[in-house]
């Protein structure tokens, strides 16, 4: 029968059958990391000077006009000719052009935009309105003495600049683009070059025209270093964006792919446990010969180590599917009032003889008259028995266990299993606490674990609302405690004696 493929979601990032999906997010990453690298002068970073320079001129597109209109008043007052009210109507009205382009700039998207269009078409537009101011600096007045008339058209032409310089700086070359001409036409027809003041009007005119384009250009370079600082920002961010995206993507998969597995794992009890069962219970028929003898020995001791090997794969199986029922949520408990002294105590006789085969004392040191405890007698019994199991499995010949059952210090009860054995080291912890994780002494050690009885014990405390703490150092043994709260305590809490842990 051929397979049929899965219709739902794939459970990883990077899947080769889809092919569309990993070219987009390549893509993407690609888009966001050229952005990141891009260096001013390419061709956002123009559309993006050219936004700039369009807006500063929207904003401020009254301030060059009124200082004309002013000025024009001032001369029709001190008695100018009708001339200066033809410079003040040309000189608006090329302001009100470049007024309108840079609206129509300003309110275009960036793909409709071209940028050495755009470009041209200010620069032509300034280059008129420094016609106008040309026309003034080549201006005369028959009722004007000559001197202060000069000095007037000097400093309002200085004063231009400047406001030119500050409003216009986005966009290099403008100023001398507009104010070359008139500095010329000032020099050869508004200025006496015979007298000193117009010599150094002049030279005043013709050196602040490099200086303010020194200023222009200067704040040019710190729009530019500012735009390229937000667009390395925004790259960032959007880079980080896309990493989050994707990694909460790969979490919520990671998450729906384990709980699959545990759902899996919890529901094939029947099917695991079955053939085992069938297994453990003919392997044990043979071994004992109840349907007659074996004639060879070496069929009874394959018997044997058939019943053995079967007995620890249900033994793992059993680990796994605990394991696997407590992380799918699916671990019931069955919370009745329990004595935690007796059921550490039949635990401990459970484990005495284990324990003398290896040698060991187990040493049981009890509060006394403890209040009974709400819990799940099973689960309590679990974690008992796998902190002594491994408690006798990790310490040496000749040792000793001390198992210890009291009150904490936030009035809960504990249970507490030390051993003198070799002890973990620090960096290991964690790794014991994982699943299937084992520390380097328990792959030397002879007896091989499955490495999912701390991880059960967590899991079972954490459904009794507890916790569980592993305090060990190396040479020194291990200390295990099993810590309930003190919600689960039912009866009057006596002053305690042994304080262990916060809860």
């Amino acid at each position: 029968m051929p397979l049929q493929r899965s219709n739902t979601a794939d459970k990883i990032i990077v899947d080769r059958r889809k092919r569309h999906r990993n070219s987009d997010v390549a893509r993407a990453v690609r888009k966001t990391r050229d952005r990141l690298a891009q260096q001013p002068g390419g061709i956002s970073f123009d559309r993006e000077l050219l936004k700039l320079h369009a807006g500063s001129i929207v904003t401020n597109s009254a301030t060059i006009p009124l200082l004309v209109v002013i000025f024009a008043g001032i001369g029709i007052l001190l008695g100018a000719d009708e001339a200066i009210l033809a410079w003040a109507l040309f000189t608006v009205l090329g302001y009100v052009g470049l007024a309108v382009l840079a609206r129509r700039v300003a309110g275009a998207e960036p793909p409709d935009m071209t940028p050495a269009a755009m470009r041209r078409n200010f620069l032509v537009g300034h280059f008129v309105t420094g016609l106008a101011w040309a026309y003034l600096a080549a201006m005369s007045c028959t009722g004007c003495e000559a001197g202060q008339l000069a000095i007037t058209k000097a400093v309002l032409l200085l004063v231009a600049m400047a406001a030119t310089a500050i409003v216009a700086s986005s966009l290099r070359g403008l100023l001398v683009t507009t104010f070359a001409v008139p500095v010329a036409t000032y020099t050869a027809y508004g200025a006496d070059l015979g007298q000193p003041v117009g010599i150094m009007l002049v030279v005043l005119l013709a050196a602040a025209l490099p200086f303010f384009e020194y200023v222009a250009r200067f704040k040019n370079r710190s729009s530019l270093m500012l735009m390229s600082f937000r667009s390395e920002m925004d790259a960032l961010i959007v880079e980080l964006e896309t990493a989050k995206s994707m990694s909460d993507e790969a979490r919520r998969r990671a998450e729906d792919a384990n709980l699959a597995k545990s759902r899996f794992l919890a529901t094939m009890s029947h099917e695991l446990r079955t053939p085992l069962n069938a297994i453990l219970g003919f392997s044990e028929v043979m071994a004992g010969e109840v349907l007659g003898p074996l004639n060879s020995p070496t069929y009874r001791e394959y018997a044997r180590d058939i019943h053995d090997s079967g007995q620890h794969l249900l033994d793992l199986i059993n680990e796994i599917l605990d394991l696997s029922r407590i992380e799918a949520g699916r671990y019931q408990l069955n919370e009745e009032p329990q004595a935690l002294l007796s059921i550490v105590e039949d635990c401990c006789h459970m484990m005495e003889l284990k324990a003398r085969n290896k040698d060991l004392r187990i040493v049981q040191d009890f509060e006394p008259s403890l209040p009974h405890l709400l819990g799940d007698e099973r689960a309590i019994r679990q974690v008992t028995l796998n902190l002594l199991s491994n408690a006798i499995k990790f310490s040496p010949t000749g040792g000793e266990i001390r198992v210890r059952v009291g009150w904490t210090a936030g009035g809960g009860q504990y249970i507490s299993v030390k051993d003198n054995g070799p002890g973990i080291p620090p960096e290991e912890i964690p790794v014991v606490l994982s699943a299937f994780g084992q520390g380097a002494i328990a792959i030397k050690s002879a007896e091989q674990g499955t490495g999912l009885g701390l991880p059960i014990v967590q899991g079972l405390l954490a459904l009794h609302g507890g916790e569980f703490e592993l305090r060990s150092k190396l040479r020194e043994g291990t200390e295990a405690l099993a810590i309930f709260p003190s919600v689960r305590v039912l009866d009057g809490l006596p002053t305690p004696k042994v304080a262990v842990g916060s809860r």
